[in-house]
């Protein structure tokens, strides 16, 4: 420990600043430690100023792999060990599942506690589970601590060999002061959906659930934020579904420009299911965010949708794939203002109590600290 009592702890995750990993970025500035980022996997681990820690390590990795991969992970593992050791690490804290599988044994070596933050693909695609499944096995014997982000990714992650005692329930949280003032009850029929345009968001259900909007609300409005492969596909979807001038793509947005479109809608909406893969949602993070503003939100029963949205209370739930239904509900909600804006009402309360950022990071912080405290190793 740097100071004798704040512990210095790695955060190693695959992207610097992506988009729509807002809750990494949390974690890095939140956490009540001494935060030392790393970015990247591998033999290109690097700095917040993008150095990377070994600079010669990308042109060796090429020619350790040609002489076999078991060499190749050993000498990795042996950089990961040193490099902690280098730093003072107290501990460490992998974003995703692959990232903790990939430093376990380098952890191992050096001594180091493990935690590692499981967000959603990492615990549902199947051919990620096929490809870790030697590293997860390793990884959950030795980590101290595993995190999941709904009640259904915890319940997973057991039946994969997760030990169930270190194993922490922690849905994500936001900030109460960014995501305010949503008055449903008083804007237009606007909907608003947040995330990237891949499969397991559905978007292209989204569009047909809001054609029938339309034929009863012909002045409803559907605002897109975000973007993806999906995305030009969606475009031309609107178009042959004759949407264009209700139905807007206005691109990644800024987490204040987000908040202002929750704060102009009636309801948030978001189609999320399992994709062909298996990918599936850990608990999204716009959901909450929509329901701390003051949202209803019209969403499916899917991975930790419903640990957050409490169907008829905060919000309604469909089954994955019935863009019929939550085409019936989002009309409810255009129709009727009042209920929007008491459904919001409701789903601020709970998120104010169950979905904070200080929540969250709490919880984090306490885990790492008890078990490093404890002296496990």
């Amino acid at each position: 420990m740097s100071d004798g009592s704040t512990l210095r702890v790695v955060i190693v995750s695959p992207l610097k600043g992506a988009v729509s990993e807002t809750f990494i970025r949390a974690h890095v500035d939140g956490l009540p430690f001494e935060v030392i980022p790393r970015y990247g996997s591998h033999w290109r681990l690097s700095d917040p100023s993008d150095r990377e820690i070994w600079p010669w390590g990308s042109g060796l990795s090429g020619v350790l792999r040609r002489m076999g991969a078991s060499l190749d992970k050993s000498v990795l593992d042996i950089m990961v060990s040193q490099h902690l050791r280098s730093v003072g690490a107290d501990a460490v804290l992998a974003e995703y599942g692959i990232t903790g599988s990939y430093l376990t044994a380098g952890c191992r070596k050096a001594g180091v506690p493990l935690f590692v933050h499981f967000h959603g693909f990492d615990a549902s695609m199947r051919e990620v589970l096929e490809e870790q499944r030697t590293g997860y096995q390793a990884m959950f014997d030795y980590a101290d601590g595993i995190v999941a982000v709904s009640s259904t990714m915890k319940t997973r992650l057991i039946s994969l060999g997760a030990k169930p005692e270190r194993v922490h329930l922690n849905v994500y949280g936001v900030d109460p002061s960014r995501f305010s003032g949503g008055a449903p009850e008083a804007a237009r029929a606007k909907f608003v959906a947040v995330g990237r345009f891949v499969e397991k968001k559905a978007p292209q259900l989204t569009l047909l659930a809001f054609k029938e909007v339309l034929t009863v609300v012909p002045d409803a409005v559907l605002t897109f934020v975000g973007e993806g492969p999906l995305l030009g596909p969606c475009r031309r979807l609107a178009t042959a579904l004759g949407l264009d001038g209700a139905v807007e793509f206005v691109g990644s947005q800024p987490g204040e420009r987000v908040g202002q479109l929750m704060r102009e809608a009636r309801a948030f909406v978001q189609h999320s299911l399992e994709a062909e893969s298996g990918d599936s949602e850990g608990t999204p993070v716009a959901v909450i965010e929509a329901q701390m503003t003051g949202l209803p939100v019209v969403s499916t029963r899917h991975a930790g949708i419903p640990d957050v949205v409490v169907d008829g209370e905060t919000g309604f739930l469909v089954d994955e794939g019935d863009a019929g239904a939550m085409g019936v509900r989002m009309v409810r909600l255009a129709l009727d203002p009042l209920l929007a804006g008491k459904m919001g009402r409701a789903g601020r309360a709970r998120a104010a109590t169950h979905f904070t950022l200080d929540r969250h990071l709490g919880q984090l912080a306490a885990m790492i600290n008890g078990s490093v405290g404890a002296g496990r190793r």
